[in-house]
C-alpha cells in the first residue's frame, strides 16, 4: 500500500469549513467524518482531517496556534496548470478566504496562496513538467531571480 498523508487541522465551525473546501472542489470521505472531524480528500492518497478544537486537543497537549498571530504550517498542493491555481484560488477567495500574498511567476512554476476560513494557509502551485523532470531551468528562472 502507497504511503499516506494526512494534514490534521483545527477548524473553528466544522460545517463552515466543509463548506467552504466543499466550494473550492474537494470532496468528503463519509466513512471518516461526523459531528467533531471531517476527513478531506485532497488525492488517492492524501487527506486533510479537520477537526473541531475540542477533538484537535485530544491528539495534541499544546495550545491551538492563533493563526491571526503566527503560521503553523504552509501546505502546498500541486495542480496541472496555472488556470487551476487561479480558478481555486480566485474560487477560495469568494467562499470568504482571503489572498495570503500576490501571485508569484517564475517561469518554471507559478502559485498563489490564500489562508482559509481558520487562517490555514494554502498555496496552490503549478510547475512545468519539464522542471518537474529534472530538465534544465535558464538561470534567469530561479526563483530567486523573481523574488
Amino acid at each position: 500500500m502507497a504511503n499516506q498523508v494526512f494534514i490534521n487541522l483545527p477548524v473553528k465551525d466544522l460545517k463552515k469549513s466543509m463548506d467552504f473546501f466543499t466550494k473550492l472542489g474537494f470532496s468528503f470521505n463519509m466513512q471518516f467524518t461526523d459531528d467533531t472531524a471531517a476527513c478531506m480528500v485532497i488525492s488517492e492518497t492524501i487527506y486533510s482531517m479537520l477537526l473541531t478544537h475540542d477533538k484537535f486537543r485530544e491528539f495534541s497537549s499544546t495550545d491551538i496556534a492563533d493563526t491571526s498571530k503566527v503560521r503553523e504550517v504552509l501546505t502546498c498542493l500541486s495542480v496541472d496548470s496555472k488556470e487551476e491555481v487561479n480558478a481555486i484560488t480566485e474560487r477560495a477567495i469568494q467562499a470568504g478566504a482571503v489572498e495570503e500574498r500576490e501571485a508569484k511567476d517564475y517561469g518554471f512554476m507559478y502559485y498563489r496562496s490564500f489562508a482559509d476560513l481558520d487562517g490555514h494557509v494554502w498555496e496552490m502551485m503549478w510547475m512545468d513538467p519539464a522542471a518537474e523532470n529534472g530538465a534544465d531551468v535558464p538561470a534567469d528562472a530561479t526563483m530567486d531571480s523573481h523574488s
